[in-house]
């Protein structure tokens, strides 16, 4: 059975979709709930697949949340054993801060379903399919620089970092593709205040999440599944 280690920062930004394609691939899942895990003996190599999950904290904020130095330590560890890796939102901020690139404040929030644009390499890569206005979970206020030898994959009209690839081991999304519409009331919930200082009404971002056809998250987890079955063959 194939080993899926999981570092999640807050419960409700879970696997959500790709629970299922896991369970399907036959992966065993172990649960890291980061911010009061000891990570710190653990060896980021041992899994066939390691996941960082986002959460609602900056990627150089180890100095309010010490936890995170033992998260960039796995992802830097994860990194040079040259494994499948997958980074999301904060997760992705994460990966590219070990790969020496920026993380920084955009100066506005971008959150709702939206889709994304791809760039010509986007286009020949696994996150192809979303090329038809298939609209996309955004919830984040930071983005990140591309890293030295990272393939730039998408962008946004509010972000134009949107995804990155390291040959076929390592993708990292801005963009929360792994969110659940059905569990969106989760997310509302657990990020009310942000909604709040944000002037973002919940009700339209119920109403996004409810109008996404199911085809679209069938959509969703054959491209995350289809990324699991490329070779850990980094560039």
């Amino acid at each position: 059975m194939k080993s899926a280690w999981v570092v999640r920062h807050v419960a409700f930004e879970g696997l959500g979709i790709f629970a299922e394609v896991l369970a399907q691939r036959g992966y065993s899942v172990r649960m890291l709930e980061a911010p009061v895990a000891d990570l710190d003996d653990l060896d980021a190599g041992e899994p066939d697949l390691l996941v960082v999950l986002g959460g609602p904290i900056g990627a150089f904020d180890e100095a309010a949340y010490p936890y995170l130095g033992e998260v960039l330590r796995l992802v830097e560890q994860r990194l040079a054993s040259g494994g499948k890796l997958l980074g999301v939102c904060l997760g992705a901020q994460l990966i590219a801060r070990a790969m020496g690139a920026q993380v920084k404040p955009m100066g506005v929030k971008e959150i709702g379903y939206w889709p994304l644009t791809l760039t010509a390499e986007g286009r020949a890569s696994v996150l192809a399919p979303l090329h038809a206005s298939i609209p996309v979970l955004h919830w984040h206020g930071d983005q990140f620089e591309i890293p030295p030898g990272a393939t730039h994959l998408a962008a946004s009209a509010i972000c134009p970092h949107q995804a990155f690839a390291v040959g076929d081991a390592v993708l990292a999304l801005q963009f929360h593709l792994e969110a659940d519409p059905r569990q969106i009331e989760a997310w509302l919930v657990g990020h009310a205040a942000e909604l709040h200082g944000a002037g973002i009404d919940p009700r339209a971002l119920r109403r996004q999440a409810a109008e996404l056809r199911a085809g679209e998250v069938l959509l969703c987890q054959q491209l995350f599944a289809d990324w699991l079955d490329l070779p850990a063959d980094p560039a």
